[in-house]
């Protein structure tokens, strides 16, 4: 068998681009710092792709990866795995929440089966790039093997090449699968350093008197994974299928100069994983949105990065990160179009 290329590279943020902006900033016909965050914005948007001012996000695209996982069936979630599925039912029918969002905001959704258990084959409006029909549970061992973790991986960087080769300039990964916020949990934990209790949340309604028991699941997968080195390795082991896959498409557009936008707390899992795969991928992203879930805060701490937005969201597939597109659009055109103060 051909050996499987070593991942893509991310150089550091564009210095003489980023340095460019903080000094057009300075110039232009507002007080200092007036703009606040978006002018953070800007600038990583100029270091990102390097110049000043940065272009201005003409065409984003959503991608929406599914895949279901083992830990469902220890009773991680409130809801039954075949939720996904028929989640993935909708979405190619353009129902779904992130469907009316990005229409909103003038995205394009693309669909990818990278692992749900039932069989979408028929559907259309989905790319079947199924790696396996989900995890094994968390609990009981590795969730899936390195090639399994690799090869989703994958999925995500062969997604983020076509769509920036076609013309996409902003990318945006959403999620769907139940029971994601448990291994999500486990890697934020992992690759943050934090403990179970501080990662652990209750998800999509996992009732109160059930969260002790998921932080019992999330602590012991947490001890395995703490044991172990190497970033693949930790994916294989607590990971999923979905977070692999969105983890590849930042790596694909940040080794490309193209800026992604960080949604909720599977978002964040995927933004450490692949930080911690290629360092220096987080630096190229925005963070969208701060979920409610308590993992999310610490990743976006640990990244050193800062939401755009706090609506109390916790839905995932993307929907906090579409909804910041426009300020990511806004920011960039005020660097470029906003007078300077002579003209002012």
């Amino acid at each position: 068998m051909p050996e499987t290329p070593p991942l893509p590279t991310v150089a550091p943020l564009d210095e003489a681009a980023v340095e460019a902006a903080q000094a057009r900033w300075a110039t232009r016909a507002k007080p200092p710092g007036s703009l606040g965050q978006l002018e953070d914005v800007a600038v990583r948007l100029s270091g990102i792709c390097g110049q000043c001012p940065p272009p201005i996000v003409a065409r984003p695209a959503v991608v929406v990866f599914a895949g279901d996982h083992g830990v469902v069936a220890d009773g991680a979630s409130a809801w039954p795995s075949d939720i996904t599925g028929l989640m993935v039912h909708a979405m190619a029918g353009e129902v779904a929440a992130i469907n009316t969002f990005a229409t909103t905001v003038g995205a394009e959704v693309h669909l990818v089966d990278v692992g749900v258990a039932a069989d979408l084959t028929h559907l259309e409006g989905v790319r079947h790039r199924k790696v396996r029909p989900g995890t094994d549970s968390l609990t009981s061992g590795p969730a899936m093997t390195l090639d399994d973790a690799r090869a989703a991986i994958d999925v995500g960087l062969d997604l983020a090449a076509e769509l920036i080769a076609d013309g996409v300039d902003c990318l945006v990964a959403g999620d769907m699968g139940i029971g994601n916020t448990t291994p999500s949990a486990v890697l934020i934990g992992r690759f943050t350093g934090s403990r179970a209790d501080k990662v652990t949340g209750t998800g999509a309604g996992l009732p109160a008197e059930r969260l002790g028991s998921k932080v019992a699941i999330v602590d012991a997968a947490l001890e395995r994974a703490q044991a172990i080195d190497d970033p693949l390795t930790v994916l294989a082991e607590v990971g999923g299928l979905e977070i692999a896959a969105m983890a590849g498409l930042y790596i694909g557009a940040a080794s490309a100069g193209v800026p992604f936008i960080i949604d909720g707390v599977i978002a964040a899992a995927a933004a450490v994983t692949a930080d911690a795969l290629v360092p220096g991928t987080a630096a190229r992203g925005i963070a969208g949105h701060l979920s409610t879930e308590p993992a999310a805060t610490v990743a976006l701490e640990h990244l050193g990065l800062e939401p755009l937005l706090d609506l109390r969201l916790r839905l995932g597939e993307g929907t906090g990160a579409c909804l910041a597109i426009p300020l990511v659009q806004a920011a960039a055109r005020a660097l470029a179009h906003m007078a300077d103060l002579p003209e002012a």
